[in-house]
């Protein structure tokens, strides 16, 4: 990702010192306002990965939170396994199992049901950070399509690159509202 941002940032440095060339000739007036929108993009970019990488981490954690939570479903799992053994072991020997294993057997059951549905809501959770992750990530990637674009319309000087461009951005500009409303 960082790459990208810097081949970004790249192109928009170069552009707006081609802009600054032609601003100082005087020269297409429009040039100025290239540089400006390709500038507000570029912030919006930045934003936009931001917010993409923080779902990303969120997820990432949700995600661990999960797999914690089925581990210890297995731990309970196992325990009443190994207490119920014990338990057909007594019982075959004709000994009679203790009760507090026996509630215990029943406690972890019922406990194993808590924690699959917080397990199941740790993932859900995850998917739909996930989900915003790559919903935000095309934005970014509009966002560096509209700036490179931006900066093609100058070094070429067609402005309806510059339109091109603005259109990129602003379907950007949507992901981006899809990401944060979601």
């Amino acid at each position: 990702m960082s790459e990208i941002e810097n081949y970004s940032e790249n192109i928009h440095e170069q552009s707006n010192e081609h802009a600054h060339h032609i601003l100082a000739e005087g020269k297409e007036k429009w040039v100025l306002y290239v540089a400006l929108t390709t500038a507000v993009i570029a912030v919006l970019a930045a934003i936009t990965g931001l917010l993409a990488g923080d779902h990303s981490d969120e997820a990432m954690l949700a995600q661990m939170k999960s797999s914690d939570q089925w581990a210890f479903y297995q731990a309970k799992g196992i325990k009443s396994d190994v207490l119920a053994g014990s338990n057909k072991l007594l019982i075959s020997l004709g000994k009679t199992p203790a009760a507090e294993d026996v509630e215990k057997i029943k406690t972890n059951k019922k406990e194993q049901a808590k924690i699959m549905a917080d397990a199941k809501d740790f993932q859900k959770e995850s998917n739909v950070h996930v989900a915003l992750h790559k919903i935000l990530a095309r934005g970014v990637t509009l966002f560096q399509v509209a700036i490179a674009i931006g900066a093609i319309s100058i070094i070429t000087k067609r402005k309806l690159l510059w339109f091109v461009s603005m259109g990129f951005a602003a379907i950007g500009v949507f992901f981006l509202l899809q990401g944060t409303v979601f």
